[in-house]
């Protein structure tokens, strides 16, 4: 009998960057909210991830905001809670914003805003091809 192997490939459309702060998850919302002029609200339910049988390994703080002139939606997740982290292989960072819907916001430009935000030590493009964990951002 034949053998059959089914192989997918990822595909992520949505572009993501890392952030480093020393403020609380709140406080770099509102920072972002009032520079960018995004309107991040905190989701009533948490980022939940689960492990390879279904339970729940961890759970990270999220905001979320869907922006209807343009059709983007915003997601801004902690990346680090109670010692464990959203993406591991960069424990460094301790907030992700992701845009989803990749091309549409000039995120070179995004990045360079959030630069001046005082909060913010600094923020950094990432590819999600390169991550082990980028599966992690698909909604």
């Amino acid at each position: 009998m034949a053998k059959y192997t089914l192989s997918l490939e990822d595909d992520f459309n949505y572009d993501l960057i890392g952030l480093c702060s020393h403020q609380g998850d709140y406080r770099v919302c509102w920072s972002i909210n009032e520079r960018i002029g995004l309107r991040l609200q905190k989701s009533t339910e948490p980022y939940m991830v689960s492990g390879k049988k279904g339970a729940i390994t961890s759970s990270h703080s999220l905001y979320e905001w869907f922006d209807e002139e343009e059709n983007v939606n915003y997601y801004f997740i902690q990346n680090k809670n109670e010692g464990k982290f959203l993406v591991p292989e960069k424990a460094q960072i301790d907030f992700f914003l992701v845009i989803k819907d990749a091309g549409v916001v000039d995120v070179e430009s995004l990045l360079g805003e959030l630069r001046k935000i005082s909060c913010i030590l600094t923020a950094f493009i990432f590819d999600p091809y390169e991550l082990k964990s980028a599966n992690k951002f698909i909604f």
